[in-house]
C-alpha cells in the first residue's frame, strides 16, 4: 500500500472550497480543521491511509489501536455559506513521495467534486515574542488570490512553506485551481488556541460562515490528547531534536 482511499459516499457539492487541517507547528490547521468539523456538524466521507504515515497504531484508555490516518469531511452551506471539504488528520506522511501522493490522492477526489479553491493552514514559528492577537501570513496561487487572503489582513510572506500547506496549493495550481495558504504565528511548541482563533476568523469572514469560536477550548483539548498519544509534551517546551527529525510537521 502507498495512499489507499476509502469512500464511505460521493457528496453533491456545488463548488467547494478545500480547507486543509493537518498536524504541524503549533496545531493551528489541527484545530482549526476540527472546530470547523464539530461547530458544523460536517459528514465523514472518505479516509486516506498511506504507508508513509507514522509507523505505529495509537491505543485508547478502553484498550481500542487507532492507526494513522486521515479523514475527509464535507459541509453544505447554508444561505450565503460556501461548500466545503475539510481534510483532517492524525499525521502528515513522513517522506517527500508520501507528501507528494498525499496531495495527489486528495486533489483528485475535490477535484471531483467540482473544488476550485484550496485555502491551507498553518503556524508560523517566530523567534521573537509573538503579537497579540498573532498577525497571520498568507501565500497565494495568484495575484487575485493573494489580494483575497491581504483582505482578510494577512500580510504577504516570502521564503519556503514546507509540508502539505505549501503543497497543495502549489500542486493545485497546476491543476487549475486558485488559494492560498494561510499562517498565524506561534511559538510552535503546543496547541496554540489564539493562532488557531485568528485563522477561524479569517476563514468565517471569506466564506460567510457563521461558527462560533467560543467552544473553541474544545478542539484544543482534542489535540491535546492526539498530541499526547504520539509522545508529544502537551505542555510549551522546546522541541528534541529527534522529535523534529521523527515528526516532519513543518507548518
Amino acid at each position: 500500500m502507498t495512499c489507499a482511499v476509502r469512500m464511505y459516499e460521493k457528496p453533491d457539492l456545488t463548488n467547494p472550497v478545500l480547507i486543509e487541517g493537518l498536524p504541524g507547528i503549533g496545531f493551528v490547521a489541527n484545530i482549526a480543521a476540527l472546530h470547523f468539523i464539530q461547530e458544523l456538524k460536517t459528514k465523514l466521507f472518505a479516509e486516506i491511509r498511506s504507508s508513509s504515515f507514522q509507523d505505529f497504531a495509537i491505543t485508547s484508555e478502553d484498550g481500542k489501536a487507532r492507526f494513522p490516518l486521515n479523514e475527509l469531511y464535507y459541509h453544505k452551506g447554508r444561505n450565503e455559506e460556501r461548500d466545503l471539504i475539510i481534510l483532517y488528520g492524525n499525521t502528515q506522511a513522513l517522506t517527500t513521495v508520501g507528501q507528494y501522493e498525499l496531495c495527489g490522492r486528495v486533489l483528485d477526489i475535490a477535484g471531483e467534486l467540482g473544488c476550485r479553491y484550496i485555502i491551507t493552514l498553518g503556524g508560523l514559528r517566530k523567534a521573537e515574542k509573538v503579537g497579540s492577537p498573532p498577525k497571520i501570513y498568507c501565500a497565494a496561487s495568484d495575484p487575485e488570490a493573494l489580494k483575497e487572503a491581504s483582505n482578510l489582513g494577512a500580510e504577504k510572506i516570502e521564503g519556503q512553506i514546507f509540508g502539505i500547506a505549501g503543497l497543495l496549493v502549489g500542486l493545485g495550481k497546476l491543476r487549475g485551481m486558485r488559494g492560498y495558504c494561510l499562517l498565524a504565528e506561534t511559538p510552535g511548541y503546543y496547541p496554540d488556541a489564539s493562532a488557531a482563533r485568528e485563522v477561524l476568523r479569517a476563514i468565517n469572514k471569506m466564506l460567510r460562515l457563521n461558527v462560533d469560536l467560543n467552544r473553541l477550548s474544545h478542539a484544543v483539548e482534542t489535540t491535546r490528547k492526539i498530541l499526547e498519544s504520539f509522545g508529544l509534551a502537551s505542555q510549551p517546551r522546546e522541541p528534541k531534536e529527534k522529535e523534529e527529525q521523527r515528526f516532519r510537521w513543518h507548518i
